[in-house]
């Protein structure tokens, strides 16, 4: 499948510069966004769901914490207890689905090499079969991970908000709206994606 690289990014930012003024007007003003990548495979998508509804700053510390209890693989994570991964900083229910995810891949339910070989729908309908992971952790994976050109995760606040302030809309864009503006972005809605975050991290120093 394919997958972003510093050439197909750079089309892509002339590309949406070129249809969408806002668009253009970070990109002149911050250059071009940063190319976010994550790791691939059971790694990536611990940490994916460690940062469901947190901040970018404390799921980084969680993951590094837990980074630092083993090496993480299933099998190593399942290993884990309660306690340890408590102190690491998982909520109950975040334990609950990094174990999920990891007996899936141990017991060969989910094989994550021949899912990064799907399309992205069906990535989705795999993943979403696993407790724990809905159409935010997909996206995230989809794009940060897999690099896929077309992955928006429309759940995202800070897109959302981002969004609102780009356009000087009244009020937030729900989910549903953000998914059905974005499809003026397609192909390449993962590198709008990355210039919003861009704009909302940049805003935010500011």
């Amino acid at each position: 499948m394919q997958r972003l690289s510093t050439t197909s990014i750079t089309l892509a930012v002339a590309e949406l510069t070129q249809r969408d003024r806002d668009l253009a007007s970070i990109v002149k003003k911050w250059g071009h966004p940063p190319n976010w990548e994550r790791e691939t495979g059971f790694v990536g998508l611990v940490r994916t769901i460690i940062g469901q509804q947190l901040s970018v700053a404390s799921a980084k510390a969680i993951f590094t914490r837990l980074s630092q209890l083993v090496l993480l693989t299933p099998a190593n994570f399942l290993q884990l207890d309660d306690a340890q991964l408590q102190a690491a900083g998982l909520s109950q229910r975040k334990i609950l689905y990094c174990r999920e995810l990891a007996r899936a891949i141990a017991t060969n339910v989910i094989d994550l090499d021949k899912l990064a070989l799907m399309d992205d729908a069906n990535v989705r309908c795999q993943l979403r079969q696993i407790k724990g992971i809905g159409d935010w952790t997909v996206d995230i994976y989809l794009l940060m991970c897999l690099q896929r050109p077309d992955a928006f995760p429309s759940g995202d606040l800070a897109l959302a908000i981002a969004y609102q302030k780009l356009k000087r809309l009244p009020k937030r864009p729900t989910p549903v709206e953000l998914e059905a503006i974005t499809e003026k972005w397609k192909p390449w809605r993962a590198v709008a994606a990355r210039i919003l975050w861009h704009y909302y991290l940049m805003q935010n120093k500011a």
